[in-house]
């Protein structure tokens, strides 16, 4: 900056700053960037990502928020895209690669609207318009449902976009047994808690082994070979403090002078344990699950009482025992009775792969339970853990909300229309914002026919035609790779999902908009160089996504 000729400097020396088009372009680039780097993995059809961290672990998925968690993005706009995507993940643990995409496709049409002239502003104004409405049309279109082969729909369509879709039939059925189980009616209300449901991975075997279990399973094993492997009709006691003689507070020796008193001190050692054991014993319990430690010699009388016992249990699987066995856990010794028990009909050790791990199943109305799922490999297990986790939070909003809508694409394309003829109601140059915003509405249908190698513009064209003549259910039927009745053929999106993708989609556009400065401190890099904020680090094979 120059007043005279003398040269002001308000910003620190090696800070760098993009103004006005320059800022919005490079914004957008960004924005744009990392859509592009998930569209491909939209729909059945999708391809799946190999991410390589810096270690050399391996992950394999086409689940948009593990790719964007996983990718080292730099860029600041690139980081808010990834945040729509962490967003809605948290929120509704599906639709992630629908709401990136979408905000990358509202940016892209945007763009064109800059370049004639029109405000960020006004384009803003007229997303905030178009989104509003397409709320209402969605609460229109929503069908009210509840029964568990909806659910088991639900669950299948949100499983036949991972790479496990053949097995999405078995997995499925699991699915609506854990979320039925766990589901609670509180004010007239459906609510799940979704954390009270456990999956536990093991790899070996198939995935056809994947089972639910009617309780907990714990990666423990029994604390002692003598104990019994199998507890018919268990009486479980969860206990959180340790069963272990504890130190004192302050340092303190003993000094043992006379030899003939050393096995005194070993005996009252061995009481102290004794005692313990036969405070479990009076309360009749069969199985003990202890949060903390377990002493030798309390292993030894525990086994020789026939009793069950797991130590250091994580204390997110007691407070699951206490929900599954109807258990109450006890703090100190002293307090445990009969009444403070759990019940199940059965608690046994049993070895899948390599490890032992402890199944209490059984139990009369558990509100927490287990899904053990098995794969050939690490890689697998883990695919399908996120696959089932994501299912789990769709079909549970679908049981407290009891809404779906079309999928397959026949929601997006019903949207489009009802949004262009509510463009021609509003007028002015917000009618030009919220045509761009059905425009970019399209992006979702055509990418899912990319995705199955159909012809794009052919498939919109003929869906356009079908949604024209009322066909509101009309969708992208990826078994045979043609248009079809999505009802149907039970390819159904919960509403909830549909809605917080498009909210967060415009939420960050509109956000991304209004940026006209940037200003960019400078970063210290390796050798004490700026880094500046060009780039996404550990993405070179992204390109377009311009430095500031």
């Amino acid at each position: 900056m120059l007043t005279g000729n003398m040269p002001i400097f308000v910003l620190k020396e090696g800070t760098n700053r993009e103004q006005g088009k320059n800022a919005q372009k490079a914004n957008i680039e960004a924005a744009k960037a990392i859509a592009d780097a998930v569209r491909t993995t939209l729909g059945p059809k999708g391809m799946d990502k190999m991410l390589v961290d810096s270690i050399g672990d391996i992950i394999i998925s086409n689940d948009g928020a593990t790719i964007l968690k996983e990718m080292d993005v730099d860029h600041p706009t690139a980081k808010m895209i990834v945040e729509v995507a962490r967003a809605q993940d948290s929120a509704v643990g599906d639709g992630t690669t629908t709401a990136v995409i979408l905000a990358g496709e509202f940016l892209k049409q945007a763009e064109e609207l800059l370049s004639q002239g029109v405000h960020p502003t006004v384009i803003a104004n007229g997303y905030r318009l178009a989104v509003n409405e397409v709320k209402k049309n969605l609460e229109a279109i929503a069908t009210k449902s509840l029964d568990d082969k909806i659910l088991k729909q639900i669950s299948e369509t949100a499983l036949s976009g991972k790479n496990i879709g053949l097995k999405s039939d078995i997995l499925s059925d699991l699915v609506v047994k854990a979320v039925n189980a766990v589901s609670e009616e509180k004010g007239g209300k459906i609510k799940v808690d979704t954390a009270n449901i456990k999956v536990d991975k093991k790899s070996g075997g198939s995935v056809n082994d994947t089972q639910f279990i009617s309780g907990l399973v714990i990666d423990k094993e029994k604390v002692h070979s003598k104990m019994p492997s199998i507890v018919k009709g268990a009486k479980i006691a969860l206990i959180d403090c340790a069963l272990e003689i504890k130190k004192t507070e302050i340092e303190a020796k003993v000094q043992i002078t006379d030899p003939s008193r050393i096995q005194d001190f070993l005996n009252q050692e061995s009481d102290t344990f004794k005692h313990m054991v036969e405070k479990i014993k009076a309360s009749k319990a069969n199985v003990v699950l202890c949060q903390k430690g377990i002493d030798d010699l309390a292993q030894h009388y525990l086994a020789k009482d026939g009793i069950y016992a797991v130590r250091r249990v994580k204390k997110s699987d007691m407070e699951k025992l206490a929900k599954a066995t109807g258990a109450k856990i006890v703090t100190n010794l002293d307090d445990l009775t009969e009444s403070m028990l759990g019940k199940a009909e059965k608690v046994e050790e049993k070895k899948i792969s390599d490890d032992r791990m402890t199944f209490i199943t059984g139990c009369a109305n558990p509100k927490a339970v287990s899904i053990l799922i098995r794969g050939g490999t690490e890689h697998v297990v883990s695919e399908i853990e996120r696959s089932l986790n994501d299912a789990i939070r769709v079909v549970a909003i679908t049981k407290e909300d009891g809404r779906t809508l079309p999928g397959g694409g026949a929601i997006e394309a019903e949207l489009v229309l009802r949004t262009r003829n509510y463009a021609a109601s509003v007028g002015g140059r917000e009618q030009l914002a919220i045509e761009a915003f059905a425009k970019a509405l399209e992006v979702i249908p055509r990418t899912l026919a990319e995705n199955a190698g159909m012809d794009p513009i052919n498939t919109l064209i003929n869906l356009k035609a079908e949604h024209e003549h009322g066909k509101i259910d009309f969708g992208i039927d990826f078994a045979a790779n043609k248009i079809g009745d999505m009802k149907a053929k039970g390819v159904y999106d919960p509403l909830r999902v549909k809605r917080n993708a498009l909210e967060s989609a415009v939420e960050v556009a509109t956000m991304i908009l209004r940026i006209d400065d940037v200003i960019a401190s400078k970063k210290s890099g390796p050798g004490g160089q700026g880094g500046g904020m060009g780039g996404m680090g550990g993405m070179g094979g992204m390109g377009g996504m311009p430095p500031y």
